[in-house]
Order: structure tokens, then sequence, then C-alpha cells
């Protein structure tokens, strides 16, 4: 099949960020453009103000789902009229997914937000407020259902990830783990001097659907140059000081760290999530 026949690929990006100026966006329109460059495909994408325009995807209608980042309480929005509409279209996912009559599945990525407002729904994981905001580039510690995920593949263990949160999901619920057949893949850095528990980062909820607490998305090169404007390097140093602001200039140009989780987890996941797609369409 020649690629100028091939079916469009269409992918709905779900904007958690309620308005507030951000990178995410910005970061997974370029992932999207660059895989679809690059491998020569018709990828197409629809954008979804969830929080503040309550616009959630027609799951029949995408073959892709991004839920995005976003900014406050991944607690305080239970019961609010977007994310009954947020729920209500995971559910239909689900459904569709579950129904054995339709082949082609759909596949969903969840990021920070996202990822944590999963953990709470599916009651895989307490999600709490941290004691303080975890901002900066970490390693990101590989666990054995971790070893041969397909996000992770050509990744190092550990492997670094920028980290920018105020809560967190930590103490698991195995029993409901097992339950929904999911698994954790990776959890933060170990902290000696912290008698605090460490933090699950990714899960694969399902074949379909994975997420991570970390941001996958982050481009090294795009959020260098962010932090380096003048009023963004006077806002993090302000908060968090400056020996932190000059750490993560460093390794935001370390190749072997965000430069090549960026290029990595994303795209495996597009290239597992579309070879499933164009494997049931031929």
């Amino acid at each position: 099949m020649n690629p100028e026949e091939k079916k469009p690929i269409k992918v709905a990006i779900l904007d958690l960020y309620e308005g507030v100026p951000n990178q995410g966006m910005r970061c997974i329109r370029e992932i999207l453009n660059q895989y679809g460059e690059a491998n020569h495909l018709d990828l197409q994408w629809d954008e979804f103000e969830v929080r503040q325009k309550l616009e959630i995807p027609e799951v029949s209608e995408y073959d892709i789902f991004i839920s995005s980042g976003g900014p406050g309480s991944p607690l305080d929005s239970e019961g609010s009229e977007w994310e009954k509409k947020y729920f209500d279209w995971l559910n239909a996912l689900q459904n569709r997914n579950a129904d054995t009559l339709n082949q082609q599945k759909k596949f969903a990525f969840f990021i920070c937000h996202s990822f944590q407002l999963i953990c709470r729904y599916y009651k895989l994981a307490v999600v709490s407020k941290r004691k303080s905001t975890s901002f900066g580039v970490f390693p990101m510690h590989v666990l054995d259902a971790g070893i041969n995920e397909n996000i992770f593949e050509g990744l190092d263990d550990p492997f670094y990830a920028v980290d920018s949160r105020d809560y967190q999901v930590t103490s698991p619920n195995y029993a409901q783990l097992a339950a929904l057949r999911s698994s954790i893949l990776c959890i933060e850095k170990e902290r000696p001097h912290i008698p605090l528990e460490r933090a699950i980062m990714a899960v694969r909820f399902n074949d379909y659907m994975v997420g991570t607490q970390f941001h996958p998305e982050a481009d090294a090169i795009g959020m260098s140059m962010y932090l380096q404007q003048d009023d963004k390097k006077k806002s993090v140093i302000e908060a968090y000081g400056e020996a932190k602001w000059a750490s993560m200039i460093e390794q935001l140009n370390d190749p072997d760290k965000i430069l090549w989780t960026y290029a990595h987890v994303l795209p495996n996941f597009l290239n597992h999530s579309i070879e499933h797609l164009q494997a049931v369409v031929l």
C-alpha cells in the first residue's frame, strides 16, 4: 500500500489545561507533527477543551487519544460537570475496546493530571497533595512490569523525565490493579534521606490505555529556551532557587536525558497504536 493510499489516522487531544498558558500542548502538537512527517503518515488531530468548554471527543471518530496534564487539584474536581463528561468518555472508550465485535481498538495515553484522575477513578492508588512541589528533571526507575513495556523501548533504567506536580499517586491498591489487569511500570527516584513512599510514575491500565505522571512530551530545546526567558527564569529562581534553575537547563540539554525520553515514550506509543490500526485495516 502506498503512503498516499493509507487511511488517515485521527488523533484527539484532550486539553485539560483550563486555558492556563503551558508548554504541554505545544509539545504534543510538535510530536504529532514530527511523527507524521517522519513516517509519511496522514496524521490528523483535533483538540478538545475539556474543563472550560466541556468539549469531549466522540470515541467512534478517532483512533488515538492523548489526554494532557493540567493545573490544579485532581481531587477538587470530583463531581464537577466537566469531570463527569470526561469519565463518560472514558467509559465509552472502555466499552468500545471491550466489545469483541470491534477489532479496531482505540488507544489512549494519559499525562500527569489526566493520569492522576484515572488512578483516582479506578481506585488504583491514593492520590494526595505533596508536601512540596516536585519540579525538575528526575530519574524514573523501571519495575519488572516495565521491562518489556512498549512505551519504554529504547530507554535505560533509570531514564530521565520532566516532573512538575503538586500532587502524587502512591499506596497502590494491588487487589484493584490485579482485578483490572493493570500494572505499575515505574516509580520516582530513590530518596534514602527522605522517609516518604516513592510515587507511582507510570501505569499500564490495560492493553489499550497507558499513562505517566511525568511529562514525556517535554521538548528539551523548547523548554530550555522557555526557562531562559527573563520572566520565566526569575519566577523559577524565586520559587525553587538558582541552583534548581541551572540544574534544569543543564539536564534539558543532555542528549541522554530529556531529549532521549522525548524521542521515545510518546513515539513508541504511537508506533504500537498505529501498527495495530494498520494491521486491522490490512
